[in-house]
């Protein structure tokens, strides 16, 4: 079997399609991902072929691509615009062109795209090949999804000849394969072919490793805090992190992102240590909290290792990531206008010194052992590729 991944050229959305991508090919099936030309680096670094498509840009930097956005700040507007001009939009069109040409010529057998990457179940659709979801996958109240992206696929689907989708089945109507810890999206929020999968967190495609002062934090909390890889620029929000958690009896640790230099940041106390990026894979271990927009990747490893958050959202996703792990029980979430230092010192302080917190953290991270985890994945795409049906859980007793 040939499976051709189509990701967009950022961490978040590559880093959870690895697993999946690492167990096809163990499984003994042929892998290549269609990617932005910026990123075949990263792509072909960890040890997949990569087939240049779509835009050339990267997501850290989309600024620099679409430069509307720079007038636009971080909120309704700002994620509006983007699901328009960029996710649903000029992306989505470039790699569509892009795949139709690579399927012709690479012929896969199935198409695995992330949640938020439409051009490569667009060109699926128009070669008679089933796509599926692999990784990263936004699900909200019901109705949610239909009200952000129906308008601007339906365009999309008109230039490629598609007829009317207005309902926006088509993205998930054979198969999504979610890696996600339980109770972060309910099953009454996805359609019904979606299997949720136990998260194999990756988050290792640079040269970063642990640095050596980790190895030896002195005796006290350990608090990691993370804006991610997208609105890591979000003003004025590490900040208050800094401000609110620097003079804390605590070890401070804040990633900035590859974009972003931590000299930028100004001299810091020696209990704050302030890198561009570090694995979370390597990092948590040490870790007493989290500190989070709340980014689905993320949640996933906090949650993974049983730690609970604060968690600050500021976009896409990660309200609704925020409000589900408030409901767990597992995080401290602050609003928009609760973000001063007072708020996020006073939260940290709450969540560490409060049992219940880990406690269901810990009851999470031990049902998230006992999911189905990549193998099953493997299973259902040769289904998909053998039969090209849906593959809803009901038809598999799920």
């Amino acid at each position: 079997m040939r499976a051709l991944f189509t990701t967009h050229p950022g961490e978040g959305h590559f880093h959870p399609q690895v697993p999946l991508a690492r167990a096809l090919s163990a499984a003994g099936h042929e892998v290549a991902f269609a990617c932005s030309p910026a990123y075949r680096p990263t792509i072909e670094a960890v040890g997949f072929r990569c087939l240049p498509a779509g835009l050339d840009w990267l997501e850290p930097d989309m600024d620099a691509a679409f430069p509307a956005l720079r007038r636009i700040p971080h909120g309704p507007e700002w994620e509006a615009w983007v699901v328009d001009h960029v996710l649903a939009g000029a992306t989505a069109e470039a790699l569509a062109r892009d795949v139709l040409d690579l399927a012709r010529e690479w012929q896969p057998d199935v198409v695995v795209r992330d949640g938020v990457e439409f051009g490569g179940c667009l060109a699926a659709e128009v070669r008679g090949i089933p796509p599926a979801v692999g990784g990263f996958a936004p699900f909200g109240p019901p109705g949610m999804y239909e009200a952000v992206f129906a308008r601007p696929l339906a365009a999309l689907r008109e230039a490629f000849g598609l007829p009317p989708d207005p309902d926006v089945r088509m993205p998930h109507r054979y198969l999504g394969l979610v890696p996600t810890v339980p109770g972060l999206v309910s099953w009454q929020e996805v359609p019904p072919t979606v299997h949720l999968l136990r998260p194999s967190p990756f988050d290792r495609s640079g040269g970063e490793r642990l640095p050596d002062w980790a190895l030896d934090l002195p005796g006290r909390p350990t608090v990691y805090a993370t804006l991610g890889t997208i609105v890591n620029r979000s003003p004025g929000v590490f900040a208050a992190i800094l401000e609110g958690l620097r003079d804390e009896p605590i070890t401070l640790i804040l990633t900035v992102g590859r974009n972003q230099d931590p000299a930028d940041f100004g001299p810091q106390p020696s209990n704050v240590h302030i890198e561009r990026y570090v694995p979370q894979t390597l990092l948590l271990p040490y870790c007493d909290l989290v500190v989070t927009h709340g980014g689905f990747n993320t949640v996933q490893a906090a949650l993974g290792r049983g730690l609970p958050m604060v968690i600050l959202p500021i976009a896409a996703d990660q309200h609704l990531n925020a409000q589900s792990c408030a409901n767990l029980g597992v995080a401290r979430v602050l609003r928009w206008e609760e973000r001063t230092p007072g708020a996020i010192r006073a939260a940290a302080r709450e969540v560490l010194a409060t049992q219940a917190y880990r406690a269901s953290a810990g009851r999470v991270r031990d049902d998230t052992a006992a999911m189905p985890g990549a193998e099953h994945a493997v299973e259902l795409l040769e289904r998909l590729a053998a039969d090209k049906q849906p593959l809803p859980t009901t038809a598999l007793g799920a």
